[in-house]
């Protein structure tokens, strides 16, 4: 069973901030109303190994975990634990007590674009552009060539190189499954669109 709190035991810890926090529910779920300082993970996607990595040293601190009302969070525990991870926490009740209890959340925040969506739009700009250009500069046919060996490589070694460098833009800081350190702001994972 994994560790539980309440979202009035959990209430000082987010105002003291520097806690991780993360919501296992739908992208669409979060967007309507989430907590204030969750960061975006959906069950369906969780790599509990990659998010304990992306943590750093605060990898042994623990790990909050909130949803709906608690199901999910519970079960996004069980998988922490599976894989080795024992100091994830299921914040009972989830963003309905949060809610109830008057603690801080984000409404109707807009969606943002998903990173997958992002980089297709950009590779797609890239190739267009380059050869467009090449029309003048022929040298400008390196650009879709590059994209394209990018992508391709990114396919065959099934990497996702392409995610780690757009979530390091400025407008997807805290995103692509990355834990922001000290977790205060709102971020999210490459939502599925």
């Amino acid at each position: 069973m994994p560790a539980r709190i309440t979202v009035e035991q959990f209430a000082p810890i987010s105002r003291q901030g520097g806690f991780d926090l993360i919501d296992v529910r739908s992208p669409d779920e979060f967007y309507q109303v989430h907590a204030v300082g969750a960061l975006l993970m959906p069950l369906d996607g969780l790599n509990p190994g990659a998010i304990m990595e992306s943590r750093g040293p605060r990898a042994s601190e623990p790990l909050y975990i909130i949803c709906r009302s608690g199901n999910r969070s519970t079960i996004a525990c069980g998988l922490f634990e599976k894989a080795g991870f024992t100091n994830v926490v299921s914040i009972d009740g989830g963003t309905q007590a949060w809610q109830a209890a008057g603690l801080p959340v984000n409404r109707g925040l807009r969606r943002p674009i998903s990173i997958d969506r992002q980089i297709r739009l950009a590779t797609g700009l890239l190739t267009c552009a380059g050869t467009i250009a090449s029309v003048w500069q022929p040298w400008c046919l390196l650009l879709p060539g590059l994209t394209g060996a990018a992508l391709a490589w990114a396919a065959w070694k099934n990497s996702r190189f392409l995610v780690r460098i757009f979530a390091r833009l400025p407008w997807n800081a805290g995103r692509a499954g990355q834990l922001p350190t000290g977790c205060g702001g709102c971020g999210t994972t490459s939502c599925h669109e």
